[in-house]
């Protein structure tokens, strides 16, 4: 698996653009499943984003270090189609998608929930 497909990776590109300033271990997990469902890799996402100092855990806490944030205008695109969003599971006529710098992708989202994701609402 390469980097580019390595859920691990993708996980620490997501919580090294996280805009919100702490979040709850439960808001972090429910973000994170967006890669993946398997306890395991959100375990080592968690421990490999905080080994690199990307987050910060305390108290039931996480806390980005980075201030890298998504920026809506350049690195959300949208796309027609049929979609199910990657967080709720809502069918989907426009597709939001997160392309970071390396070009990886995560998505796709519905207009609310690449809010939420990202940490903007």
């Amino acid at each position: 698996m390469d980097e580019t497909t390595d859920p691990v990776e993708l996980g620490v590109t997501l919580l090294a653009h996280w805009e919100d300033a702490e979040l709850s271990m439960a808001e972090a997990v429910d973000r994170i499943e967006t890669v993946t469902t398997d306890p395991h890799v959100t375990r080592e996402i968690l421990d490999t984003a905080e080994r690199r100092g990307i987050i910060e855990r305390e108290d039931g806490f996480v806390r980005p270090t980075t201030g890298q944030y998504v920026s809506f205008e350049s690195q959300v695109v949208t796309r027609e189609g049929e979609f199910s969003c990657r967080r709720c599971g809502a069918e989907l006529s426009t597709g939001h998608f997160i392309r970071f710098e390396d070009d990886r992708e995560l998505g796709p989202f519905g207009s609310s929930c690449i809010r939420k994701v990202t940490g903007r609402e």
